[in-house]
């Protein structure tokens, strides 16, 4: 531990020090009333500003950035105002006294200005948690500077450390750390979507080459970040070799579902067995693949429903890709008739239901074969080709409709049984006998 109590307690002692002096001064209270009285007139003037501006027609056809930057403005109308009292005030109080009498005057308007300053800047992040911290981890910073105690609190920071093997970690080192990294990621994702949005649009990628080129430029943004950041903050990449076991072991117990899926959803985007648009069938799951990412592929169902299947299952199971080579697919449709039928009307009006739907595929007749003489009548197999697999079950459904008004038409039964129940003598024994019309 690099600690040096004596250094920090005669710090805080100058502190102190300084602020009871300050404290004691007739002078102090008159800039903290000059301060609160300037803190009220800007929130009337905040207020009245952001009640008379409409900020829909006052930016009405103006880019976005620039209505972004005008809302910010308004939304820190209270923050200009006190600001501008504050230097306003403060000109006054060096014209009629001396410069150590407006002191706090001063700092107010520079932190004013500096929160300013900073809303202004953060005002292209969209996500508000992050500006948040971002504008008050800045404005911190900032207000240390201006007080003249940045340098003292740095050193501070980073007299306090723990060393681990060949490196030292300190506080400033941490915060450094954290910044750095969250700004380097943050750019690192500006990137990966820039050049996300370069390769969609190549035509001569397929679009599994293109997921996985996707995938693979934003792992490798992501580690060079990382190691641009620790080169910058003076962490010897070697240093950490000492953890490299601990991660190993880590991999080899908790994280293998992790790799295994990241490995298998590498080796699927590579030999293009799946691809996003794909109609596939894995397990009780069936429907289109909408997206794959590291983990897992979603699969969209036509209920609205997206099933979230883990890539080493696409790996491990059997999987039915209806669009894998050709998507060109057979359609079968199994029925029955009773044996008062003639089997070849029944094979020719099949054969005109599946010709008259619109999705059967023109070059491929349809063919009408009799399977089985049953015990409750005879059965057919009827297969056409439809050129997309998607809404199957519908065509389906429609060619059975048709063919069952062509039954209709000519007379044609579907054999179902009949179950007769006769009662002799008003007592048991039951008679039960079972007819099948054919």
């Amino acid at each position: 531990m690099d600690l040096d109590l004596s250094e920090i307690y005669e710090l805080l002692q100058n502190a102190a020090r300084s602020v009871g002096a300050e404290v004691t001064s007739p002078w102090f209270y008159l800039q903290l009333g000059l301060m609160l009285a300037a803190a009220g007139i800007a929130f009337g003037v905040g207020a009245a500003v952001r009640s008379r501006i409409d900020m829909t027609a006052l930016g009405m056809g103006w880019p976005a950035p620039l209505r972004l930057f005008l809302r910010v403005l308004v939304g820190s109308a209270s923050t200009a105002a006190f600001a501008i009292l504050m230097i306003v005030a403060r000109g006054v109080m060096l014209a009629s006294t001396w410069p150590s009498r407006s002191y706090l005057l001063e700092v107010s308007a520079k932190l004013a200005v500096a929160w300013l300053m900073i809303r202004v800047v953060t005002s292209v992040i969209r996500n508000e948690f992050v500006v948040r911290v971002v504008s008050l981890a800045a404005w911190l910073v900032a207000a240390l500077s201006i007080i003249g105690q940045l340098d003292s609190t740095l050193d501070a920071l980073d007299s306090v450390a723990i060393v681990l093997g060949g490196l030292r970690l300190t506080p400033l080192l941490l915060i450094k750390l954290g910044v750095l990294l969250a700004v380097a990621l943050w750019l690192a994702n500006i990137a990966s979507k820039f050049l996300e949005a370069r390769i969609t649009q190549s035509r001569d990628l397929t679009p599994s080459i293109q997921v996985l080129l996707v995938k693979m430029l934003r792992l490798a943004l992501m580690i060079l970040a990382i190691a641009i950041v620790m080169s910058a903050v003076g962490i010897n990449l070697s240093a950490l070799a000492i953890f490299s076991g601990a991660v190993g072991v880590g991999i080899g117990f908790g994280l293998q579902k992790i790799v295994a899926n990241f490995i298998s959803g590498v080796i699927l985007l590579a030999d293009k067995s799946v691809k996003p648009g794909d109609l596939v069938t894995i397990g009780d799951s069936s429907g289109r693949i909408s997206a794959m990412n590291t983990r897992y592929i979603s699969v969209a169902a036509g209920d609205g429903r997206e099933f979230l299947i883990p890539n080493e299952d696409l790996i491990t199971q059997k999987v039915v890709n209806w669009t894998y080579t050709d998507k060109n697919t057979l359609v079968k449709v199994n029925f029955s008739t009773n044996y008062d039928a003639d089997p070849r009307l029944v094979c020719r009006l099949a054969i005109e239901a599946a010709e008259a739907s619109p999705r059967a595929t023109k070059g491929k007749p349809p063919n009408c074969i009799i399977t089985e003489f049953a015990e409750a009548g005879m059965k057919f197999t009827l297969t056409f080709w439809i050129a997309d697999p998607d809404g199957m079950d519908k065509v389906k459904s429609d060619v059975m409709l048709s063919l069952w008004d062509a039954f209709k038409h000519d007379d044609i039964r579907v054999p179902y049984p009949v179950r007769e129940i006769r009662i002799r003598g008003g007592a048991l024994p039951v008679e039960t006998t079972v007819e099948v019309p054919g």
